[in-house]
């Protein structure tokens, strides 16, 4: 068993691996997600007609999103307030829409490599294998493994690279593909953060190596991942795994939250009512401020989130009524209402979903497109909620026990 990097002489050509198991044969082929060239060389390497199958690092849903772009257009936006996916659905458009953004200066669609593998190999009648995690999976995995106050760091990040308008030469892209460079991006990405490296790129190369030697093996398989995993990757192939499917079900795992955590808001609710009734019996003015106070602030703080994302002026009224009756109930929050009123009020019409990933793209498109400022309506109430929830109880406490 021996492991090939291949030196290549052609400049154009990306970084591979080459990993042999007995007289199986995996060539590992490295690429840029936005490149041109990338895509290009994936379609010629097919078409030399040396491989019995193409692995490609997607998952079902990603794969469907290539395969199937109308589906996007069929999204019930009702069910996905109801089961709380519309966070996910936000930063899934704001991850696609920055790397359409790069791709947007080069002409190419993105995730054109993998484009490229699917047709060329459905062309050369090769089966095409989808290796890697679900990205809900994988998100849901960094969100849980990583402290509260990374979240909000890395959602701030995501949502920023969203207003920086830097345009970025095609030679730096191709130059990603430089095994040397990636990985020492990569180490100090880990320096930072080695949970998140863990999740986002060392727990995937375990995943797709496990998904490869699970399957029944071909002579030669063509893998195309993105340069960053191809060490990875090589390595996982080299050392084997005894149980890769157990390997499969742990890294598709998503651990539980922490039991606080769960409890909190109801903690919060409890401590809330218990303040309103110690107010209430020291003089009934005191707990009526006490009470007006709350709905002021929580409502005034969620109505402001909710103008925040130019949601309809019944949407804000909305916004202002419910969130201090969501506040006291966690099993509903003030974004689930908001976001279902300004449906009502806004329904999306055909073309906003069918411009949906290009509108997004840019920072005013969020805004102008109905799909996209329904879920800003969501996200900007729910944090004028939960900070006028925190606001208010801080100054119910003041009140109360303040000198």
């Amino acid at each position: 068993m021996a492991e090939i990097e291949n030196a290549a002489a052609d400049r154009d050509a990306g970084p591979r691996r080459i990993v042999d198991r007995g007289e199986h044969r995996y060539t590992l082929l490295g690429t840029a997600h936005v490149s041109r060239a990338s895509a290009e060389e994936v379609q010629r390497e097919i078409e030399t007609g040396n491989y019995d199958a193409v692995a490609i690092e997607l998952c079902d849903a990603r794969h469907a999103a290539i395969t199937r772009a109308g589906e996007i257009e069929q999204m019930d936006l009702f069910q996905v307030l109801r089961q709380g996916k519309a966070g996910m659905v936000a930063a899934n458009l704001a991850l696609g829409a920055y790397q359409q953004r790069l791709a947007d200066q080069f002409g190419i669609e993105p995730g054109a490599e993998m484009r490229a593998a699917i047709s060329a190999s459905a062309a050369a009648n090769l089966p095409v294998e989808l290796i890697d995690r679900n990205i809900g999976i994988t998100l849901k995995r960094v969100y849980r493994r990583i402290p509260w106050w990374q979240r909000m760091s890395t959602l701030g990040a995501l949502f920023g690279s969203l207003l920086s308008r830097e345009k970025i030469e095609e030679e730096d892209i191709e130059r990603l593909k430089e095994g040397d460079m990636l990985e020492s991006t990569f180490n100090e990405f880990a320096t930072e953060s080695a949970t998140m490296h863990e999740t986002l790129i060392d727990e995937r190369d375990r995943y797709m190596a496990a998904q490869l030697l699970k399957r029944p093996p071909k002579r030669n398989t063509l893998v195309v991942v993105g340069a960053g995993h191809l060490k990875g990757l090589a390595g996982y192939l080299r050392e084997g795994m005894a149980e890769p499917e157990a390997t499969i079900d742990a890294l598709d795992d998503v651990p539980p939250g922490a039991r606080w955590v769960k409890w909190l808001p109801w903690i919060i609710v409890a401590l809330v009512f218990i303040g309103f009734a110690i107010g209430f019996s020291r003089s009934t003015g005191l707990g009526q401020q006490l009470v007006i106070e709350w709905v002021v602030i929580n409502g005034a703080l969620s109505a402001i989130g909710a103008a925040a994302a130019l949601a309809h002026p019944l949407t804000v009224v909305t916004a202002f009524v419910a969130a201090p009756l969501t506040s006291l109930n966690p099993t509903i929050g003030a974004g689930m209402v908001t976001a279902a009123a300004e449906l009502w009020l806004r329904k999306p019409r055909v073309g906003d979903f069918s411009t949906l990933k290009s509108d997004v793209t840019k920072v005013s498109g969020w805004w102008k497109n109905r799909v996209s400022r329904t879920l800003l309506v969501f996200v900007f109430s729910t944090i004028g909620s939960a900070a006028g929830t925190y606001i208010a109880g801080f100054r119910i406490v003041g009140q109360l026990f303040g000198g």
